[in-house]
């Protein structure tokens, strides 16, 4: 019996206007198969599809929705701002406000730019580099994500630490010449690129903590030697904060851990459920920036009025209540009651919670690189994710992508989750053959 006829119905209307049915690839359930579930509402940590169910959500709109969905106070102001018009294209007091709560959680961020997604934060971040440096080559992990830029879409070649290939049809080899690949976690390998390329270098991108080749763990000497690199080579170091600002710690994933980067790129959270993003660090790199500088970006709705308010009213509500202390517990007891009933029932998988954030990987030990998570069993997670599905609870489409708490998963709602999930397991070596 098919669960969701309504959703494979929308899903039927949508392959014929959209290439693959949707506007982003993860939505489309390739990795898990499928036909992908359509929302209609979100309440808290809740999600309804259009045929009736109701999904404890881990996914939360792919990480902004911290607060959970719809929440009542953002709702409300956004409406009233709405109400007044939702774009001038000239400045407006709400940019004003959003800036300053950034400020406060991210002080390192002694000027920025709004823009209007982590694409355009990432690019940018990295124009404005080159342009301060004058120089054109950056660094990147594997398996570590920045956006969909040109230069970002590279994967490694056949060395460890090696100029970038593309990797999407597209992309030019022009594009990723200057893109340096090395691997996540090897900071020997890291102390090699910088000795054959390091007067080169503009910058080095980093996701403190990765997110989207599962959650690792950074190992502190590898942070150490990104840090030191960076500063020994005049190098500016840009932490990608896209997906763990404010799921970390109230400011960015690098206080946690103990870095001092020059740039710093934001989004998900810091736009309330909105497209918005924004980038910033020290004032000395920043005024580079056009108008004061050279290095032109523009925009045509960044730091629109709706978007500006959703966030700042998330921000404020986040200071306010100070959340993260009580999410991380109950990440971290999710996590733990999972690994438990893995191993009661002889599965190999591994799960771990930092912040608000956890991840999932069906592998014998902690990933620690984008090999490490390659390596895992995505069938099994496959059949994972559907089962948990039908116990109404969303995963990630994904064994790639990690899972978000908001402050409305309570207590009541991760033993829920618990419950389902263990259930979910025995069910999918059940039905593996």
């Amino acid at each position: 019996m098919n669960r969701n006829p309504r959703s494979e119905q929308l899903f039927q209307s949508a392959c014929a206007m959209f290439v693959g049915g949707v506007n982003s690839p993860v939505r489309a359930f390739g990795a898990v198969g499928g036909t992908p579930i359509f929302a209609d509402r979100g309440e808290g940590a809740y999600l309804f599809d259009v045929d009736g169910h109701r999904y404890i959500d881990f996914v939360l709109s792919w990480g902004p929705l911290i607060l959970g969905h719809a929440d009542p106070v953002v709702v409300d102001e956004v409406i009233a701002v709405a109400r007044k018009g939702t774009s001038f294209g000239m400045p407006c007091a709400a940019e004003i406000r959003l800036a300053e709560a950034i400020r406060r959680l991210f002080p390192e961020m002694e000027q920025m730019r709004l823009v209007n997604s982590g694409t355009e934060a990432t690019m940018s971040a990295l124009r404005l580099a080159r342009g301060a440096t004058g120089r054109d080559k950056i660094v990147k992990f594997a398996g570590c994500y920045h956006g969909h830029a040109d230069a970002l879409l590279v994967s490694a070649g056949s060395g460890l630490a090696t100029f970038g290939q593309p990797s999407s049809p597209g992309v030019t080899a022009g594009a990723a010449r200057d893109t340096l690949i090395a691997p996540f976690n090897d900071a020997e390998q890291l102390r090699k690129l910088f000795a054959e390329h390091g007067d080169d270098i503009a910058a080095v991108i980093l996701e403190t903590l990765p997110c989207n080749m599962g959650l690792i763990l950074p190992d502190p000497e590898f942070l150490d030697a990104v840090q030191s690199l960076c500063r020994a080579h005049g190098s500016l170091l840009i932490a990608d904060e896209v997906l763990t600002g404010c799921r970390v710690t109230m400011g960015g994933a690098y206080h946690r851990f103990g870095l001092e980067p020059d740039l710093i790129a934001l989004g998900k959270v810091v736009g309330g459920g909105f497209p918005l993003a924004a980038y910033g660090g020290r004032r000395e790199v920043m005024r580079h920036l056009a108008p004061e500088g050279a290095v032109y970006q523009a925009g045509t709705l960044s730091g629109n009025p709706v978007a500006a308010t959703a966030g700042a009213v998330t921000l404020e509500q986040l200071m306010e209540r100070n959340p993260l202390g009580e999410m991380e517990a109950r990440a971290e007891h999710l996590c733990t009651q999972l690994r438990k009933a893995a191993e009661d029932r002889g599965i190999p998988m591994h799960a771990q919670a930092v912040g608000s954030l956890f991840g999932i990987a069906f592998t014998e030990q902690p990933p620690r690189n984008f090999d490490d998570i390659s390596a895992a069993d995505h069938q099994r997670y496959g059949r994972f994710f559907h089962e948990a599905l039908a116990r109404s609870v969303y995963l990630a489409p994904s064994g790639y992508e990690v899972g978000f708490l908001s402050t409305c998963h309570d207590d009541a709602t991760i033993d829920a989750a618990i419950t389902a999930l263990s259930e979910a397991l025995d069910a999918t070596d059940q039905h593996a053959s």
